[in-house]
């Protein structure tokens, strides 16, 4: 709640000095040497106390007029429309190496086990919380790149897009047990790369970046990592790469034969020298992420590096609240007068 014309209110000052001395001190009328011995004592009729309790009507009824020529409104939403923001693609890597539980933390309670892309997930959402100025799309890859979100301000709804992004789980055939779904959980980085520069080469805005996070080895799609930066470059698309994790043996869950689940080491490779080969090539930077930490450092470290000059203007939508508060006055003052009539048996 908030007051368009906030400078009406100083009149309640004014009026609750006008109150006081009005109904505080009010003296009461009479007829001296009156021989009041005569009046009938102790009456108690509507038309009385309807007469001595109207005085009291003009407070509230002065107070909401003030308050409605102050103009209460309710703030609905807002919007922003930027001159000169930033466009980023988020690539995310949902390959099934990224269901490693390297990255869990430490709790009081024991391990809270958490995948790799949980704790990505996270981070990413902090780092879209800190733009809130810039245009951001979202993008994950498995076997093959899927753009989840384009280039959108509404970073509440990528936020949502963000979370119920989910590693493909294995699907395996009930006769032979082998997994049926693997081209899936394998890793695409090229055709991902490239994808997310063509949907930046749409944008209007002047700087334009990718934050490509990934911890395997490229093993799927059709383009290699270096032949997608080849087309960043020539777009104007700088790139940052994220790896997480080495090359080495990681515990991952995994589901046996008869549904129960256990944690077991399983190999995963990755590709440093293409990430960091990629960065170079279109003028950005690579960083490597053994822990939460690290990727929230190298976040923080892509925020420093690419500012945002923004000239903004703020669109504002309102709901008035000023006409309840006015027809409450009036039908105050209705009363008053309506008061004043019957009992008095004239208007005044």
């Amino acid at each position: 709640m908030q007051f368009a014309h906030p400078v009406w209110l100083w009149l309640l000052l004014p009026a609750a000095l006008a109150c006081w001395r009005v109904l505080g001190t009010r003296q009461r009328k009479g007829i001296p040497y009156a021989p009041i011995i005569s009046f009938p004592r102790n009456q108690r009729s509507w038309r009385i106390l309807l007469y001595r309790a109207a005085p009291w009507l003009y407070p509230p009824i002065l107070l909401l007029l003030i308050v409605a020529m102050a103009r209460p409104r309710r703030n609905l939403s807002s919007f922003r429309r930027e001159s000169n923001a930033i466009s980023i693609m988020v690539v995310v890597d949902v390959s099934g190496s990224m269901e490693a539980l390297d990255l869990s933390r430490q709790t009081r309670d024991g391990i809270e086990y958490l995948t790799r892309l949980d704790i990505v997930k996270e981070v990413f959402r902090d780092f879209i919380a800190d733009r809130p100025d810039d245009l951001i799309g979202l993008l994950s890859f498995g076997g093959y790149a899927s753009v989840l979100a384009p280039l959108t301000l509404d970073h509440n709804a990528l936020v949502q897009i963000l979370d119920g992004l989910e590693i493909p789980p294995p699907i395996q055939d009930p006769s032979s047990g082998a997994v049926i779904n693997e081209d899936e959980r394998m890793t695409a980085i090229g055709d991902a790369l490239a994808l997310a520069s063509a949907r930046l080469r749409e944008a209007e805005t002047e700087s334009r970046i990718i934050v490509l996070l990934s911890d395997g080895l490229n093993n799927a799609g059709i383009l290699e990592p270096i032949q997608a930066a080849r087309i960043a470059q020539q777009l104007g698309v700088r790139v940052y790469t994220i790896g997480v994790g080495t090359t080495g043996y990681a515990p991952v869950r995994i589901t046996d034969a008869s549904g129960r689940q256990a944690i077991r080491q399983a190999f995963i490779e990755i590709d440093e020298n293409a990430l960091r080969g990629v960065a170079e090539l279109t003028g950005g930077l690579y960083f490597n992420t053994r822990d939460e930490e690290g990727l929230n450092r190298a976040l923080l470290a892509i925020n420093e590096l690419e500012t945002t000059p923004v000239q903004q203007q703020i669109l504002e939508r309102f709901q008035e609240q000023y006409r309840g508060l006015l027809l409450t006055a009036t039908l105050l003052l209705g009363a008053t007068v309506l008061i004043h009539a019957t009992a008095r048996q004239r208007i005044l």
